[in-house]
């Protein structure tokens, strides 16, 4: 399984684009405005979407994919997502004021969308990958992902979330392969950091020490504020260096970066 970053940006800003990552050619995690870097040919090809939660930055681009590909296709494109997501896309996006509602449209019976609901813990077979939903705990509904590749290995993304025991119960009895995990302030702003409910470096520590002694697996930051993420990575190593953060990891902890293309 090929995963391509195409945005991991917590905000936009010149060269930066907000999440979104495309599975192989045609199942794509959340659509943040990273999608628009896609081809038309790379934005037809995709047949699934699954989203996070409904916030903007993960969302954005989704009506603008659907218009600009709609004609090429000849099947509606497969969105799966909480029922809470899918309910406030179409209150909120798809309600014909903001954006024409494209799950019924051009007919109710051969729309351009298609919603699926999902439950937290719920395992579905999409282009031939398995996607289990996981627990996040964040200021709207929300779940994360892991996707199992061809060895065997999960690609984990936990969308945005703060302290998530469940999470760790979940990936501590799952062969994990690669965790994508969110970090979005520095710890001079860990008190926003924590009224967003999002991690920073110091609550990102006591995350990854719910991880099992002895597992091991690359962890990469995703969702950093454009003007953070050299303080961010600043404070990861200065904690690495005294012990409190990645002590039981043999891998860096690295940040995420746009057009990197990893192979599980």
């Amino acid at each position: 399984m090929k995963m391509r970053v195409l945005g991991c940006s917590g905000a936009i800003a010149r060269d930066l684009r907000t999440t979104s990552f495309l599975l192989d050619d045609d199942l794509l995690v959340d659509a943040g405005t990273g999608v628009g870097d896609l081809t038309l040919a790379e934005m037809q090809a995709i047949d699934h979407v699954l989203l996070t939660h409904s916030h903007l930055d993960h969302v954005a681009a989704l009506p603008l994919m659907v218009d600009a590909v709609a004609a090429r296709r000849r099947s509606p494109l497969r969105v799966y997502a909480l029922q809470a997501t899918i309910d406030a896309l179409k209150t909120h996006v798809f309600n014909d004021i903001i954006w024409p509602d494209f799950s019924s449209i051009p007919t109710p019976a051969a729309p351009f969308i298609r919603f699926y609901p999902l439950v937290t813990g719920q395992t579905i077979l999409l282009a031939g990958k398995q996607v289990e939903v996981l627990p996040a705990v964040h200021s709207v509904p929300a779940v994360g992902y892991a996707v199992r590749g061809s060895s065997g290995g999960n690609w984990v993304f936990t969308g945005d979330t703060t302290h998530n025991p469940a999470l760790w119960t979940r990936l501590n009895r799952m062969e994990v392969a690669m965790l994508v995990i969110e970090t979005a302030f520095s710890n001079r702003e860990a008190d926003l950091a924590e009224r967003s409910q999002h991690l920073c470096p110091q609550s990102l520590a006591a995350e990854l020490d719910c991880i099992e002694a002895g597992r091991s697996y690359p962890v990469y930051l995703t969702h950093v504020k454009p003007d953070q993420g050299e303080l961010i990575m600043r404070e990861i190593a200065q904690m690495q260096r005294s012990g409190p953060l990645g002590s039981h990891l043999t891998n860096p902890i690295a940040w995420l970066q746009a057009g990197q293309v990893f192979e599980l």
